[in-house]
């Protein structure tokens, strides 16, 4: 059976953060509200009432950061850019001091010989796209007004034009389906909005973002990616029922997201009751825009498998079933490391050819680790989390399927959403109390791997 040390000689090694999650430093230096600081200020939606306002304070700790992540040998290293940051209000007048932080941190990443892979968007919208009524800009609704994915073309472009030459690689969103469904279809997660199926624009709008950004970034001679949640999709059983219901799941989770940019169309949504055109959102030409510009690469993030059974209640068509008889992460995950090959030799059976090369984004879990006494962190789940993940990887390489890195969520412990600090995902253990950093177990284990499939391949 192949392991992780059989994959390519030229595989990338990498990990993933994103900009609220660590930056902190929320009301400095020009930087405008997201939607994120607004919505984790309101009581009761995230857990302890805790907020990114300081996070990891990566915005002054980035030396230290980019000094982990040079130890640990990396290829690359996934971050996310903060929209309020750049243009405070969404659009039109640029605070330039938050260029020069983004500019400051790839030449040190560059300095380590880290490639930096910027995502554009990961779910800090500004606040002004969202809330026009009180902020003053000239539209709102975010992902659910078709003018925020212009705006988000007009900031990729101005981020690009300053960074571009020394990034060769971009994301242009993370998790669309993730941002839709809990952002706007659940309320659980910013803005807030509890739309259900009404949430559908946000799905649409965020790639109709996606492809003239990607406009926007070939201009400029630059590659373009996106990074999307997948899951395997499995029906509870054999029954008939169960397997429609399945569908149905997978259609909206996954091809949702995907059939737009790979295949310049929707899926069949008829089981939501929706039509081609998702209510309307669809207008002529955009599914060619959002396909025009090919991807360069698809960025999977994964962390478990999903098991579907019919549906209980008339609101949806199908009902999420427990995964059973599995090992669970402190998030109560399931832990299916072999979902990981079924889900990217499924994409490669399914698109064929026109499947571009795929590189894993995110992959990780939480863990209730701490500091113990002698200044150690064991994480030893997290190691045999990563391993099995990297062993299944390996093996859809081996079935034929093209994967060219694999980025771990996350460098440090962070703000997990509406968690707050509740669950830990870093390979480097952060004391949010003093920002003390203390590489944890899995942070040696990993940079030994790294070291050992460089070896192996006389690198």
């Amino acid at each position: 059976m192949p392991n992780r040390l059989d994959l390519p000689a030229d595989f990338r090694w990498g990990v993933s953060t994103a900009a609220y999650q660590i930056e902190g430093a929320v009301d400095e230096h020009g930087r405008g509200p997201s939607v994120w600081d607004v919505f984790a200020a309101r009581p009761g939606v995230v857990r302890d009432g805790q907020t990114g306002a300081v996070a990891c304070d990566h915005y002054r700790r980035y030396p230290e950061d980019v000094a982990l992540m040079r130890g640990l040998g990396l290829d690359g290293y996934r971050f996310s850019i903060a929209w309020p940051r750049i243009q405070p209000t969404g659009a039109g007048a640029l605070n330039l001091a938050g260029l020069d932080f983004y500019d400051r941190l790839v030449d040190a990443l560059l300095a380590a010989g880290i490639t930096p892979l910027p995502t554009l968007f990961h779910w800090d919208l500004p606040q002004a796209l969202e809330a026009p009524s009180t902020s003053g800009s000239a539209a709102g609704g975010g992902w659910l007004n078709r003018d925020t994915a212009y705006r988000f073309a007009e900031y990729a472009a101005v981020v690009a034009d300053r960074l571009g030459a020394r990034i060769p690689a971009w994301i242009t969103l993370n998790e669309p389906f993730v941002h839709m469904v809990y952002g706007y279809a659940l309320g659980i997660h910013a803005p807030g909005r509890a739309l259900m199926l009404d949430a559908l624009p946000a799905a649409h709008h965020q790639l109709l973002g996606h492809g003239l950004a990607a406009a926007a970034l070939r201009e400029q001679g630059l590659e373009v990616m996106i990074a999307n949640n997948l899951t395997p999709v499995r029906p509870a059983t054999d029954d008939p029922a169960d397997v429609v219901a399945a569908t149905a799941y997978d259609a909206l989770h996954n091809r949702l997201f995907t059939d737009p940019l790979v295949l310049g169309r929707y899926p069949d949504l008829s089981a939501f009751g929706v039509g081609p055109d998702l209510g309307g959102s669809v207008l002529e030409g955009d599914l060619k825009l959002i396909a025009a510009t090919p991807l360069d690469g698809l960025g999977v993030n994964y962390y478990n498998p999903t098991r579907i059974a019919a549906p209980t209640d008339p609101g949806l068509p199908f009902t999420e079933a427990p995964i059973e008889g599995v090992p669970r992460t402190a998030f109560d995950w399931p832990v299916v490391p072999d979902g990981l090959r079924e889900l990217l030799v499924g994409l490669r059976d399914r698109y064929g050819a026109a499947l571009p090369p795929i590189t894993i984004t995110e992959n990780g879990c939480s863990v209730a680790d701490e500091v113990h006494p002698d200044g150690t962190v064991p994480d030893q789940p997290r190691i045999d989390y990563l391993a099995a993940h990297l062993d299944a990887l390996a093996a859809a390489v081996a079935e034929g399927v093209d994967v060219r890195g694999y980025y771990t969520w996350s460098l440090l412990d962070n703000y997990e959403w509406a968690e707050g600090f509740s669950q830990r995902f870093g390979l480097v253990h952060v004391d949010f109390e003093t920002q003390v950093r203390t590489p944890k177990a899995s942070y040696a284990w990993y940079r030994d791997l790294i070291a050992a499939h460089r070896t192996r391949h006389g690198g």
